[in-house]
């Protein structure tokens, strides 16, 4: 009988008659259909798992075994800061270093015994641990928890409202709680260990802790060595501190680095991470150690670690040593630094002792490179008034801010410029101001109501005229002066504030000067001089001779510096360039030179500006009897400067801010100056002129060495 297919048997039992022993006789079939179907896809898992362990066997368990061998990273030394000289004023000081990098799914009561092995094995000091800190080391041992946890009471263990606490971290707060002072009664050694434990327990999984970077010797390293087999994480290594070798009051310039224990400052703790720090990573936290904290920062160093099953290092081999950071020389000279210093501090404690300073903030100076930007000396002398102690604070420069006076001249000029009320070297009346329902305004040298002297631009600034500032004002007003005229400025309308003020800022006046340094200030505008701190019609004229908006003597030294170059604006900047590494870690060669950068020019001719310039030079060394700065004649170098003298209060004393700003030599300056020296009782011994002459003179005694 021929054997019938598979095929031809479906068809006939769909052709029998659906009998009940038809139903029977195929349910056999479909079962075996159903078991045929499982047994090729058992078949076809078979050979997939096959294939798997034979072809790609080798593949997966390289796989699984790197996994087990992780990199971790530590930290390298930052860069260095040195003077313009390459002498070093931030360095590191190297120190020999028990490490700890804790393994994945490590456990507190894991770093217990390592704790107390390594604590048997070297010498660490206690730290001052506070009664957690004890309480958190005793728990640490799975017997005391459990004692602890016993303690607990069915109230401890339900909140408020009654509900069942769920949440470890909360039980574990009440758990301290249950700890008596009689278990963490420690002895010595028992605080080193909880000191040795704290450590460790401070960094999470593949994070490295130091358990000791100071006075590490070379018998500890070695026993440490001997008996890593026994402390699981636990290596030697090299740690570093910042050391600042030279005694130089620049120190607060440079800022200060975080400690690994405060890590990253938690307000830029995520941008930072996302650049690839770690949160304990020691960073940049003020001035240049902040402002180039991306150069200064180290490459880490990298090491493996091969982990057991259980998530515990068992060898830790070093890959890559690391890169020390690169490093900033400055444009600051610590020589020249402490000259110009000295200078300023001799002539200040003359003011202190003849009672002149009695009401005095201090003295502030700048000394920069007007064609390039470059600071060459920033001083600050801070003074406390209750014991006329001086404090060297440089950033005080750039962050404390005073009224200019009548230095601001040369940049109301130039507004007038700028809005088209004067274009050369007009000659405009000096009178005294009387605006109606105000006192009357004059300059210093003509109070006599109808007392009228022509003068030039020039002559303006030579004679430092209030008057030829105001009606520069008046005119951008579009007016003219009358005995007792009503200002048609409207109050509390900015635009003409804002228009000189525009003109201020061209120079460096009441804007960020671009320095590179963190923290600057960019002055006080609109003083609440009225009741409702709204600016008044009378207000823009004070403005324009320096009585109502505050700078800093930064602001001053960039306005010196713009007037002396021919009106181009540089930010100032401290850093000369980024250099690398020798070998043996000192200053290598330049890497970038920090371009001058251009901010911006002044909106006026190249003849407008020189006018200017002729005013500077005519304050010095004109001849009339109104000439404000005959006091810097005979310098060393040939001075062009802009005396000012603002009228302040302390309290209810009168005191005047006493202010310079210059440039020397005239012809080819070299250097710019700013001298503020605020709430003085006088200024008869023009104590501005004298200090700018002696700084002249040690710039040039300076040169020539």
């Amino acid at each position: 009988m021929k054997k019938m297919s598979f095929l031809d048997k479906l068809k006939k039992e769909n052709e029998e008659p659906m009998t009940q022993k038809s139903k029977k006789s195929h349910i056999p079939f479909r079962l075996n259909l159903l078991f045929f179907v499982i047994f090729g896809l058992f078949v076809a898992l078979i050979v997939r798992l096959g294939y798997l362990q034979i072809a790609e066997g080798q593949q997966y368990a390289k796989k699984a075994e790197e996994n087990s061998t992780l990199k971790i990273k530590s930290s390298a030394p930052r860069g260095q800061i040195y003077d313009a000289k390459g002498n070093l004023l931030a360095g590191n000081k190297a120190n020999l270093a028990i490490t700890y990098t804790r393994g994945k799914k490590v456990q507190t009561k894991d770093l217990v015994p390592i704790a107390n092995k390594v604590n048997d094995l070297i010498h660490v000091p206690a730290d001052e641990l506070t009664e957690r800190d004890k309480k958190d080391f005793w728990l640490a041992t799975p017997e005391n928890l459990k004692a602890a946890q016993k303690r607990l009471t069915d109230a401890d263990k339900v909140d408020e409202k009654g509900n069942k606490i769920t949440d470890e971290g909360t039980l574990y707060v009440k758990t301290v709680e249950k700890v008596t002072p009689e278990e963490i009664n420690f002895d010595g050694h028992t605080l080193q260990a909880a000191t040795i434990f704290k450590r460790m327990n401070s960094v999470g999984e593949l994070n490295t802790a130091f358990i000791k970077n100071e006075g590490v010797t070379q018998d500890e390293i070695a026993i440490i060595g001997e008996n890593t087999s026994e402390i699981a994480g636990v290596s030697t290594g090299m740690d570093w501190d910042r050391d600042y070798p030279s005694d130089t009051d620049l120190r607060s310039l440079l800022g200060k680095v975080s400690s690994q224990k405060a890590g990253l400052p938690a307000e830029e703790a995520d941008e930072y991470i996302a650049k690839g720090y770690e949160l304990n990573d020691r960073v940049g936290t003020s001035y240049l150690e902040k402002q180039y904290e991306d150069i200064l920062q180290g490459h880490k160093a990298i090491s493996e670690v091969t982990l057991d099953s259980k998530g515990k290092i068992v060898t830790q081999t070093p890959v890559s040593e690391g890169k020390k950071g690169e490093n900033l020389k400055l444009t600051i000279d610590m020589a020249f630094q402490a000259k110009i210093e000295e200078v300023v501090r001799d002539q200040y404690q003359q003011l202190l002792a003849t009672g002149n300073a009695a009401y005095s903030d201090g003295a502030y100076v700048v000394v920069m490179n007007p064609k390039t930007g470059a600071v060459m000396a920033m001083v600050a002398l801070d003074r406390d008034p209750a014991t006329n102690e001086l404090t060297s604070n440089p950033l005080a420069t750039i962050n404390k801010a005073f009224e200019p006076g009548s230095v601001v001249k040369g940049a109301t000029i130039s507004a007038g410029y700028e809005q088209g009320v004067i274009t050369g070297n007009d000659v405009l009346i000096d009178e005294p101001l009387q605006i109606f329902g105000s006192e009357q305004k004059s300059s210093v040298f003509n109070k006599i109501p109808g007392n009228q002297i022509p003068l030039s631009a020039e002559q303006a600034l030579e004679y430092s005229s209030n008057a030829y500032m105001m009606k520069l004002v008046l005119k951008m007003m579009k007016t003219d002066y009358q005995y007792n005229m009503q200002l048609p400025y409207q109050t509390g309308d900015p635009t003409l504030f804002n228009v000189l003020r525009k003109t201020f800022g061209e120079y460096g006046m009441g804007v960020s000067t671009g320095i590179d340094l963190p923290g600057e200030e960019t002055g006080l505008s609109n003083k609440a001089f009225d009741s409702d701190a709204a600016p008044m019609p009378g207000h823009l004229l004070d403005l324009s001779f320096g009585q109502y908006d505050t700078y800093t003597a930064m602001q001053l030294a960039q306005y010196a510096s713009t007037v002396a170059n021919g009106g181009t604006r540089f930010a100032p900047h401290v850093v000369e360039g980024i250099y690398d590494n020798k070998s043996d870690g000192s200053l290598g060669d330049l890497k970038e030179e920090l371009k001058p950068k251009e901010l911006n020019k002044v909106d006026i001719s190249t003849e407008q500006m020189q006018i200017i310039q002729n005013g500077f030079y005519d304050v010095v060394h004109g001849n009339g009897v109104f000439t404000t700065g005959k006091y810097m004649q005979g310098a060393a170098l040939d001075i062009a400067a802009k005396t000012g003298t603002a009228e302040t209060n302390v309290g209810e004393h009168v005191t005047v801010n006493s202010n310079v700003v210059a440039y020397a030599p005239y012809n080819d300056p070299e250097i710019a100056v700013s001298v503020v020296l605020p709430h003085l009782t006088s200024e008869s011994t023009r104590p501005n002129q004298s200090m700018v002459t002696a700084i002249v003179n040690a710039y040039a005694e300076y040169k020539a060495q």
